[in-house]
């Protein structure tokens, strides 16, 4: 039997931890205009692997030290809160931090942010394939 494999962060490769369930396309990356990354758009997402390990997403790519993003933070400060785009929807995501940032910008070789859909606000239809 095979085990079903999630997405945390939408673009880059899945995992099939038994806890990825509760995280399938919770973090995306976005470019400057706050545009979602997808993976045919800019392909070195594929080659940024994902992993959960004790409380953390563990994101690992060719040439970068490795990088843990805690899963569960209590989203209580407006001011990383930003609007974004998936696929002509407009949708509330937290922004990462400025070390996520470098990190993914570095890792794909052009300027992006790292986010999270916000957990308290609409979540997006994501699209298929």
């Amino acid at each position: 039997m095979t085990q079903a494999k999630f997405f945390p962060v939408a673009g880059c490769t899945g995992t099939d931890h038994r806890l990825a369930g509760d995280y399938h396309h919770r973090w995306m990356v976005i470019d400057a205009q706050g545009e979602w990354l997808t993976a045919q758009a800019c392909p070195k997402l594929s080659e940024v692997t994902v992993d959960l390990k004790m409380g953390a997403l563990v994101l690992r790519a060719p040439g970068m030290l490795r990088m843990d993003i805690p899963l569960d933070v209590i989203e209580d400060d407006d001011s990383v809160n930003r609007q974004a785009t998936i696929a002509k929807q407009a949708v509330v995501v937290v922004d990462e931090g400025e070390v996520a940032a470098v990190w993914f910008s570095k890792a794909l070789g052009q300027s992006c942010r790292f986010v999270k859909i916000h957990p308290d606000r609409k979540q997006p239809v994501w699209p298929q394939g």
